[in-house]
């Protein structure tokens, strides 16, 4: 649970699980993050294992996220949450 503490970082997971993302797509995805709480969750995943940071050879360079195996087996966990977060939203209607 420490991994998956702290605000976005779930979201942060889930939006990698599908495929890689660079930093700006991941602050839109996120929509209301700041880049500096961004920048911290995605160092903190990566020192955790999660995530690979990759800076690809492009003029100008680009960084590029990604779940590492580690961060892949995560993805039940963040789904059964989803689907949790879903059925309860449903009972509140």
């Amino acid at each position: 649970m420490n991994v998956l503490g702290g605000a976005w970082t779930p979201n942060i997971v889930w939006y990698l699980s599908n495929e890689p993302r660079r930093f700006s797509e991941l602050k839109d995805d996120l929509g209301g993050v700041s880049a500096k709480v961004l920048t911290a969750r995605l160092r903190r995943l990566e020192a955790d294992g999660v995530v690979h940071r990759e800076v690809m050879p492009t003029s100008p360079p680009t960084v590029e996220y990604r779940l590492t195996k580690l961060g892949q087996e995560l993805k039940p966990a963040i789904e059964a949450i989803v689907s949790v977060g879903h059925r309860l939203k449903k009972l509140d209607r």
